[in-house]
């Protein structure tokens, strides 16, 4: 099965082509440039370099969220456009379930964070089973680093943190006093390959299916609600 991933929910983004869990290429860019300008140019040129085109492609899986709303929102309305251009199979997976297969070869407690502001980070745990692959110990969720610490404190296992809120996690649980890892450079942000991995044991659905998952409010949103609130003191 040829499986086009895409990954656009943080300040890296990524496109992956891969036969089943065989990656044929990814491109990946963290400059901070908007996902918008950067998303479909590298996708092209995989495409262009591999000699492949959407048509030879059995299935296209994103990153559907948690993560940053804008980036989310372009991974997902682009895989959207091009499921429904082409008539293909598409299916949405968890960020932080593509995350912990970044540390598949680690073995152990995997522990994806991404800042998700408001001194919390977007967050799941993971274990690493016998097949080398992770085995989902919580729900995706927004949770406080120090609640964080707790369940990391109460597991008393050495984690491996892998996301864009690895270092910031890290500096918190070590001042805790709690023994962490971080994983290395080229595994610690988010990627399409990891996208690819998750969507292998995931049923494919259709573009209509497929939608974004935040989590929580936009900062946009939760303002509003504050200052309707306020209004009806």
């Amino acid at each position: 099965m040829l499986i086009l991933a895409l990954e656009s929910s943080a300040k890296a983004a990524s496109v992956a082509l891969m036969e089943d869990e065989n990656l044929i290429a990814q491109y990946s860019q963290c400059s901070g440039l908007t996902h918008s300008r950067t998303l479909l140019p590298m996708l092209e040129d995989m495409l262009k370099n591999t000699e492949k085109k959407i048509a030879d492609v059995d299935l296209i899986a994103v990153a559907h969220g948690p993560g940053s709303f804008t980036g989310i929102r372009i991974g997902v309305s682009t895989v959207k456009g091009l499921a429904w251009a082409a008539q293909k199979s598409c299916v949405g997976v968890s960020t932080l379930e593509a995350m912990a297969w970044h540390g598949a070869s680690s073995g152990g407690l995997i522990c994806p964070v991404m800042d998700a502001r408001r001194s919390q980070v977007y967050n799941a745990l993971f274990e690493i089973d016998d097949d080398a692959r992770p085995k989902r110990l919580t729900e995706d969720r927004a949770i406080s680093l120090s609640e964080l610490a707790q369940e990391l404190r109460a597991d008393g296992r050495e984690p491996l943190l892998v996301g864009d809120g690895a270092k910031l996690t890290y500096d918190y649980l070590t001042q805790a006093g709690l023994a962490c890892r971080m994983a290395p450079a080229n595994l610690v942000y988010q990627s399409a390959w990891g996208v690819g991995m998750a969507a292998l044991d995931k049923k494919p659905g259709s573009a209509d299916d497929l939608l974004p998952v935040y989590l929580r409010l936009s900062q946009a949103e939760r303002e509003r609600q504050e200052r309707l609130s306020r209004k009806n003191v």
